[in-house]
């Protein structure tokens, strides 16, 4: 269900694209299930049912409140926290991309069950993010705009010296790295998965996927080809 859902709500962010829309707030609660039935499966020894799985998993993307042309002004901030990419919080200009990192986080909580990035701070933010994918570009670090720029010391995150309190630096530390989450909830495909979610979640806007790139990936063509055959 995971990689037929996931794969849906790419060919519709490909759509938007198409048509040089951006939705900016792409979010587990903007994304519903076309169909309200559900199946339940059985799991008791006794052959009792106890849980239920959608009978479909055909979704459609919802909230189009804060959807944005390309050529418009692109500098404000957008989307909601958890799934903010980081050329939004430093203030950069954001287009496309953004949608993208979104559904990097989004397919990252339909995994694991938990939203990857639990803050509400920026610099513990961009340090969460820096602990699961690595260092952040020194570049973008340098062209962060004036409010964001205090998040940055020479060159690099002011991370753990900005940090507000040490519930904060456990909240990082905490996390695992990118590989290690994945293979904690994936038993197969793990490495096609680490794979596309690398794309989806690169830092630097230009060189994460487009809708069009991930939706080629070799994790959605297994997935297209073991349901042809």
């Amino acid at each position: 269900m995971c990689c037929r859902s996931s794969q849906e709500m790419m060919l519709q962010e490909n759509i938007m694209h198409g048509l040089q829309l951006i939705h900016t707030d792409l979010k587990p609660e903007n994304i519903l299930l076309v169909s309200s039935h559900h199946a339940q499966l059985p799991e008791n020894k006794d052959g009792s049912f106890s849980r239920t799985l959608p009978k479909s998993s055909a979704i459609k993307l919802i909230d189009f409140g804060s959807t944005a042309y390309d050529h418009q002004d692109c500098s404000y901030i957008v989307s909601t926290r958890h799934y903010r990419a980081p050329e939004v919080i430093l203030g950069h200009r954001w287009s496309y991309p953004c949608d993208i990192w979104s559904i990097g986080c989004i397919l990252i909580e339909l995994c694991s069950g938990e939203t990857l990035f639990q803050t509400h701070e920026n610099l513990e933010h961009l340090a969460m993010m820096e602990r699961v994918l690595g260092p952040l570009p020194r570049h973008m670090l340098e062209r962060a705009d004036q409010h964001a720029e205090k998040y940055i010391r020479r060159g690099r995150l002011n991370w753990p010296e900005g940090a507000t309190t040490r519930e904060s630096i456990r909240a990082v530390l905490k996390l695992p790295r990118l590989q290690n989450l994945v293979m904690q909830h994936v038993d197969h495909s793990a490495g096609d998965l680490i794979g596309l979610l690398q794309g989806l979640l690169a830092y630097e806007p230009s060189a994460r996927l487009t809708a069009q790139e991930a939706l080629n990936h070799r994790f959605f063509t297994r997935y297209r080809e073991r349901r042809s055959l």
